[in-house]
C-alpha cells in the first residue's frame, strides 16, 4: 500500500490510521500494531516538521507491506539528507543535563527489530522493519 502525503500532522494521522486498517487486515496483533504506529507517527512528525519545514505544498510518500513474517513501512522525502541511525543511542532515563531532543529515534528504535536509512536520487529512505514471527500468536 503506498500512500503520496502532504506535509501536515493531519497527514501522517491519516497514515497512521490506514497503517492500522492495512495491519489489521493482515492479521497482525493489536501490540504489535501499537509499536508499527508509534514508529510511524514518530518518523512521520519528524518528515514534516524538520525535513519539510511543515511546508503543505511539500509531499512525502509512505508504503506499508506485510509479507514474508514482517512488516516494513517505507518512508521517502525530498528534504536535506539526515540519517536518523546516526543518532547516538540514549541511556534508558534521562539525566538533568540532557539537551532536549533524540527520544524519538529511541522510541522508533525499540518499537521496530530494524532501521535502515539510505540516500536514493535526492530521497531520504527510512525504511522500518518489524518481525511478525517474534510476536506471540503470529506466524
Amino acid at each position: 500500500m503506498t500512500l503520496e502525503l502532504h506535509a501536515t500532522p493531519q497527514e501522517v494521522m491519516r497514515a497512521v490510521e490506514a497503517l492500522r486498517e492495512f495491519a489489521s487486515s493482515e492479521g497482525v496483533t493489536e501490540k504489535c500494531i501499537f509499536s508499527l504506529a508509534l514508529a510511524l507517527e514518530e518518523c512521520g512528525s519528524n518528515v514534516v516538521n524538520y525535513a519539510l519545514q511543515g511546508d503543505a505544498s511539500q509531499v512525502f510518500q509512505v508504503d506499508f507491506e506485510c509479507s514474508g513474517g514482517s512488516f516494513v513501512i517505507e518512508l521517502r522525502d525530498r528534504g536535506p539528507e539526515f540519517d536518523p541511525t546516526a543518532t547516538a543511542e540514549r541511556p534508558f532515563q534521562a539525566n538533568d543535563d540532557d539537551v532536549p531532543g533524540g527520544w524519538g529515534i529511541h522510541l522508533v528504535r525499540r518499537s521496530v527489530d530494524d532501521i535502515r536509512y539510505q540516500r536514493v536520487a535526492n530521497e531520504n529512505v527510512l525504511r522500518l522493519t518489524k518481525r511478525l514471527n517474534a510476536i506471540e500468536g503470529q506466524s
